[in-house]
């Protein structure tokens, strides 16, 4: 959305109109209200918090739906306003600075809006399990895989998602090995499918008394939360479960017991595992979560190479590559690899500024699609 020093405000107005009416045909407002009425009619019926399942994902689909019926109406009713206000500052020009920020607000508002346009994967819409681990360059590769975390975590925690980390393998000397978070909120797995993949550090390492320039490796793997157990089969004969002691706070609290469980799957080779509930069945419960988790992700990318391969298009749908720098020596900048776009401030970067490149591959990958 146009939004510099040298737009006039009429031109701004006539590019929020379009957008606007580029977003009715994409949404569909009639549509969105007609399934809004049909749930709220299934929701009404005798007996349908009986099955607390299938109540809970209507009773979401509901209020996503509503939301984003409520979300375009409201900016339908404010661009009528600015129609009103912009005729009243043609006859008053001391309207003008009120005029310029309404018409601020919501081109940001339709910016937000369009972003619902960009998800249109099959979990998209849903949870996520975000897993960082360190890779080459061993302390200060986990060190820069305990700052790739918290700069994870603290971007969920800026859109207002709920967060809850499941499991961190600390690092011999300084940062982590590897740690697994859940994220709720909507559209998370559609988000964070943009952060997957290796993310690149330059810096002068605070490990080396020589002080020479390290470059540092993490990894980031997402995977939908699968609600449907029946959606991924899992043959318990294909499972390894390994339980072990779970680090605790110190004290009191550190747990006496192998609570903690990791559990590989044999064919795939894929390992998951979790500490933190306090059972070991609850945290055995959490990692098959993760695992059938993990399993999704891996058939809709396995679909989606497929698709790729019958377009005979070069698409890039290997998620382990390196797809963003961070450079924090001789010069800072961040740097995505996929779309170049970049940001100077790394420092806001780690403390979770992340919508600029996750918009930026989103709309990326809806335009090759």
């Amino acid at each position: 959305m146009p939004n510099t020093a040298a737009d006039s405000l009429p031109q701004r107005l006539s590019a929020v109109r379009e957008q606007l009416e580029l977003l009715r045909a994409i949404f569909d407002p009639a549509s969105l209200s007609e399934r809004v009425a049909a749930l709220e009619a299934e929701m009404s019926q005798t007996g349908f918090w009986d099955n607390q399942e299938h109540a809970a994902k209507v009773s979401a689909e509901h209020a996503r739906t509503a939301r984003r019926l409520d979300s375009f109406r409201t900016l339908e009713r404010d661009v009528e306003d600015l129609t009103t206000l912009a005729e009243m500052a043609d006859e008053d020009p001391t309207l003008a600075d009120e005029l310029a920020d309404q018409v601020a607000s919501v081109e940001d508002r339709l910016a937000a809006l369009e972003e619902q346009r960009l998800f249109s994967g099959r979990y998209d819409a849903g949870d996520a399990f975000v897993t960082v681990n360190a890779g080459a360059g061993g302390t200060d590769a986990q060190d820069w895989a305990e700052m790739v975390l918290r700069m994870e975590m603290r971007w969920a925690e800026k859109r207002g998602f709920q967060v809850e980390l499941l499991e961190a393998s600390p690092g011999e000397e300084a940062g982590i090995k590897s740690a697994t978070f859940l994220v709720r909120g909507e559209n998370a797995y559609g988000l964070y499918a943009s952060e997957k993949g290796v993310h690149r550090l330059v810096r002068i390492s605070p490990f080396d008394s020589a002080s020479r320039r390290q470059t540092s490796f993490a990894g980031v793997e997402v995977s939908p939360v699968v609600d449907d157990v029946g959606e991924i089969e899992i043959d318990e004969d294909d499972l390894q479960v390994d339980t072990y002691r779970a680090s605790g706070a110190g004290g009191q609290h550190v747990n006496k017991t192998d609570s903690a469980v990791r559990i590989t799957h044999r064919p795939t080779g894929i390992v998951v595992q979790c500490q933190n509930e306090r059972s070991q069945s609850s945290n055995r419960a959490e990692a098959m979560a993760m695992l059938r988790s993990k399993l999704a992700e891996r058939a809709e990318r396995e679909r989606q190479e497929e698709i790729a391969r019958e377009k005979g298009a070069a698409q890039d749908v290997n998620f382990g590559s390196q797809i963003r720098s961070y450079v924090l020596h001789p010069y800072t900048l961040v740097k995505d690899h996929r779309t170049n776009h970049e940001m100077g401030d790394v420092n806001r970067v780690l403390d979770g500024d992340l919508d600029g490149f996750v918009r930026a591959y989103l709309l990326r990958a809806a335009n090759d699609s």
